[in-house]
Order: C-alpha cells, then structure tokens, then sequence
C-alpha cells in the first residue's frame, strides 16, 4: 500500500479531516495558522488544534521547490533549442518523405529565420532568440525528444498541467503541495501568475480536481502593478485586522454550520478556508508582490517589462517558501504563430530571454538553484513545414518538441534525445510528457507510482498508469 493512499477507515473520515491530514496547502496555510493559537479562534474545537501532517517525500528529495516558465501557445522548437539545418537546404520545397499528419493544411519546408550558435563548455547550440538564456546552458538540461498525444491546444495544456488531456484530474501543482505542502502558512502554496487574463482552458490548468480544494493553484493576473489591483480585495479599508478576526471567526462559524448541513462539500470547503488564507495574506502577500523592495540594480537586472516583473515575484515567493509556482506568457496562447513567426517569436523572446537569463544568475547566486527545479516549455512545438498559403509561420506539433529544465538535481549541460533531421518526430531516446512528470516527482523525493490518492474506485496519480523516470537526466 503506498505512502499517499488511504484505507478502509481513512475512507470513513471526513474531508476536512483529510485536508487536515494531507499537509499545509492552500486552504490549510490559513487554517494552520488558526491553529498554532486557541487565542486567534476559541471557537475551534480542542481537538483540531495542533494537527500536524502525515505526508512528505519518499526519499530524501534534490528539489524542495518548483518554477514552471509556460510559454503557453507552442514555441517552435526548430526556431529555439533544436537546430535543424536541412530546414534552409530544403526551404520552400516539399520534405523528402510524407509529412506527417497536421491539425492544419502545411506544405513546405520553412527554413528558421534565426541564427543558432555554440554556447558554454557543453557546446549546445541555442538560437539567437535566447542568446541570454544561452548563457546558462551548462545548467540546462535541454530534452529534444518531448512528444504528446494530439495537436490540439485544449488537451495538450491538460496533458502538461494535469497529466490527462480529456478527464478531469488534478493539476501537478495540486499533486506536488499535496505530497509536500507548503513552507509559509499565509501565502498559498501553489500560485500561477498571468498577465492578461486566463491561458487557454482557463483555471482548469491549475485545479485541484478531486483532491482537496485546499490544493488547487491561486491564479495571480501580474498585467497589474497596484497591490489592489494584484490580488483583488488584499487591503480592508473599512476594519482593522482585530475586528476582522471577529467577523471571520463569525463568518466561520455559520460556513461550517452550512458546511456540515451539506455533507461536507469540498468546494464550499475549499472557499471557507480561503477566507481563512486571505486575512492572513494582507500583510505577507502585500510584501511579497511589492518589487519596489528589491534593490535599484536587481530590478534593473530583470528589466522593467511584465517578464521581468514576474520572475522578480516568483524569487521572492520562493524566499517565502510557495512550493510551485507557474509563470505563464500571458492570457490566451501567445506562442501560437500561425503566421509572421519570424516577427511573433523575436518579439516575444526578447521579453522572456534577459528575465529568464536573470532569473537563473540570481537564484544561482543566491544558493538556491541547487533546491529549485526550473522547466522551460509549452504544450508542444511547432511544425518545420509551413503551414498554407504563406511561407512564414508553423502549425502545431505534438510529435516532437523541446523543453529545459535546470536546477533541483538536473544534470545541466546536455542535449537529451533527439528529433529526425527536419525535427517534425522525436525518434531518439523519446520522452513523454508522463516521462518528464515522472522524473520531476523523483526529483521532488515522490515514486511517482506510490503517490497516490483514492478517489471513485480506484488509486490515481498524476502520471495515471505510465510514466518512466529518465535517469539519464539526474545529476
């Protein structure tokens, strides 16, 4: 029986038992800190107080702490981190073999616009459009072997979040702060920042699914620099802290009546304790989000742009103690360039390179590398054929793709598996997305296959019934 699953009796037990049970996350950081005092809720039945969690890693872990930098859309592999050099020998001209199948009419070969080159000791060719990031190669892991399941937005964002393209599950984020909890009782321990509005499918990228609603992520909309505007309702300017406590524990009270009323329902449970996280957040969050804090050259470093800004605030969320965090490009599915590639991708590169070039020299600097693992990519790449009628953009594709991680136990340095010589298919050393899952739980002190939670029948996890850890990977 694993470490995460529940028996006969712990099936008796309520959900908010289990949230208790289950670690500090998102619900139980606000209500953890109810608990360390029978001063700030007297009402609080005595024997809730002082819980303490019964979950944790396997093994000891490398990470302790996750960054996921989505450039949701799809960037194009074969314009970033996997040169393909027959692409310019065969441009304008259809590919010697079939093309594989497409979600869109494509015809020939598309050429990359960028100029790759040699970086680091490791030798790895990065293109022009992450020079900076470049820089860092000898602590990247670049997988060029990444493949999914289908072409489609939808599924494939569902796949990398929540390791299952059609069915509801819980997001990686949600499975990593159940399995560790979180390090600070007043912020939430998962948080996805994304300017602009929701990414495609929206919250569902970062839900809890049928795992306690006190997991699911706390989505941030960083377009915005006021406080207020941040995180909406952070600041009472009508009641101090003090009658606050009064009316939440009011508020509490009633919820909980309600509550039981109706047979413990998760997602009215889930909202009590976010009140809960919320009064705690005014003071902790407020510091937190506020960048104006950080020295003149560290914010000159990052730059002033939305990239900047965010990665900035995920450093000192992860000074803090937030267990994962998502970094996403913006509402909608930015990456997504259809047409005018060549314009879309520099543009965006030039936000996202100097941020994340910054990103990784100041938690190098700082020690923090070591317990952080960073993953870089989208939901898949994109197609060395043109997509019709123009020769200047690409179509989805979910055969093969790149991504890079770095830190947290990640051997950096190295070009792992391969595509064919277009880059249309992943066709050395191939690595599903429940591969990359896998290995990023192993790195996190989590055998993906023990880390489990009981839920209609039957035992599910994140990665569902595959998944292998790629060892090659591990430093």
């Amino acid at each position: 029986m694993s470490h995460h699953r529940r028996n006969d009796e712990d099936a008796l037990l309520t959900r908010r038992e289990l949230l208790a049970r289950g670690g500090m996350g998102f619900g139980m950081l606000g209500l953890a800190g109810v608990l360390d005092s029978a001063d700030a809720s007297p009402n609080l039945k005595p024997e809730t107080r002082n819980l303490k969690p019964d979950t944790g890693p396997h093994f000891a872990p490398k990470a302790k702490q996750v960054v996921h930098l989505f450039m949701n859309g799809g960037p194009s592999h074969v314009d970033t981190f996997d040169p393909k050099p027959l692409l310019t020998q065969y441009h304008g001209k259809p590919l010697p073999s079939t093309n594989l199948r497409t979600e869109r009419k494509t015809g020939a070969a598309m050429a990359s616009p960028f100029k790759f080159q040699k970086y680091g000791k490791s030798g790895i060719e990065v293109s022009e459009l992450f020079a900076k990031t470049a820089e860092h190669v000898d602590d990247l892991c670049v997988i060029r072997s990444m493949y999914a399941d289908v072409p489609n937005h939808e599924p494939s964002l569902l796949l990398m979040n929540c390791g299952d393209g059609r069915l509801p599950r819980p997001s990686f984020g949600s499975w990593v702060t159940y399995g560790l909890g979180s390090e600070n009782r007043n912020l939430p321990g998962f948080i996805a920042m994304c300017p602009g509005g929701y990414p495609t499918v929206g919250v569902q990228n970062w839900r809890s699914a049928f795992l306690p609603g006190a997991y699911q992520g706390a989505h941030i909309d960083t377009q915005h620099t006021d406080i207020q505007k941040l995180i909406e309702n952070i600041r009472n300017s009508s009641a101090t802290p003090e009658e606050q406590r009064r009316q939440l524990d009011l508020v509490r009270r009633l919820n909980e009546r309600h509550l039981r009323l109706r047979g413990q329902d998760a997602k009215l449970e889930a909202r009590i304790e976010s009140f809960e996280l919320a009064y705690r957040m005014q003071s902790e969050a407020t510091d937190a989000f506020d960048i104006t804090k950080e020295p003149q050259a560290m914010r000159e470093l990052y730059g002033a742009g939305t990239a900047g800004r965010q990665l900035l605030i995920t450093r000192r969320l992860l000074e803090r103690g937030v267990r994962f965090i998502q970094v996403w490009t913006g509402g909608g599915q930015p990456w997504d360039n259809h047409d005018n590639l060549e314009k879309g991708h520099r543009q965006l590169a030039t936000d996202w390179d100097g941020p994340i070039a910054a990103f990784l020299k100041d938690l190098k600097q700082r020690g923090m590398l070591d317990t952080t693992l960073v993953l870089w990519g989208g939901e898949f790449g994109r197609t060395p054929v043109a997509e019709l009628p123009a020769l200047n953009g690409r179509d989805h594709n979910h055969y093969g793709f790149s991504v890079w991680l770095a830190g947290g136990g990640i051997k950096g340095g190295q070009a792992y598996g391969a595509t064919d010589p277009f880059g249309f298919a992943a066709t050395e050393k191939r690595v599903h997305v429940h591969d990359l899952h896998a290995t990023m739980l192993h790195l996190l002190g989590f055998d993906h296959t023990k880390l489990t939670y009981r839920y209609a029948g039957r035992d599910f996890r994140l990665t569902d019934v595959h998944g292998q850890v790629i060892r090659e990977l591990l430093a």
